[in-house]
């Protein structure tokens, strides 16, 4: 994917499920990524179903993808950001768990921190979920992907199929369309900014 600057972010293009989608890494802090999405999403987006925002969440086990349509921002800073700046927080999610840091560590230090060498496995698995359930959304529809993943999670969850202890990291995937869509990525490690996506 060949990137291009686009005010306060990068975009690649690119089809799934013969959908066109624009790729949006904002190359702003998270905590203002809402900065790097409003432009995009007033280009390229008819209404909140179609903003797909990917987000590390502290409140699932490490590994754990889940789908969800709008909500809160539970304390994350890069939700809270782009609530603010698109005047909704109706959008559509992809949440990727990260876990609760351990005892006596700021939440906001554990996001930022790389995952431990041990659980980087997990952590890069957890990435590439998200990613086809991305996919899925293209080629699905929210509603389908949302049932097919969530589903795909209890039936972990009862198998007992535990995900490792949290490895930290931090993931902020943002804008989409029906016609168009876009979606960006911001990974608070600044060895992971070159990766290809």
């Amino acid at each position: 994917m060949r990137w291009r600057a686009a005010g306060e972010a990068s975009l690649g293009t690119g089809e799934i499920g013969g959908r066109q989608v624009v790729l949006a890494k904002p190359m702003t802090f998270m905590n203002l990524s809402g900065d790097a999405v409003a432009p995009l999403y007033r280009k390229h987006a008819d209404g909140p179903g179609d903003l797909v925002v990917l987000h590390d969440d502290l409140d699932l086990p490490v590994g754990a993808v889940r789908l969800k349509r709008g909500g809160g921002t539970g304390g994350h800073n890069g939700l809270r950001s782009l609530k603010e700046r698109l005047g909704t927080a109706d959008f559509l999610r992809i949440r990727v768990g990260i876990g609760r840091p351990p005892a006596g560590v700021d939440p906001a230090d554990y996001v930022l921190t790389p995952p431990a060498p041990a659980l980087r496995g997990a952590f890069d698995a957890a990435v590439a979920a998200a990613a086809e359930a991305f996919a899925d959304i293209a080629r699905l529809g929210f509603d389908k992907a949302m049932t097919r993943w969530n589903a795909k999670a209890r039936e972990d969850a009862k198998s007992g199929k535990a995900p490792p202890e949290s490895p930290g990291g931090n993931i902020l995937l943002a804008p989409g369309k029906s016609s168009g869509g876009s979606i960006s990525r911001k990974e608070a490690r600044s060895q992971d900014d070159t990766e290809e996506v």
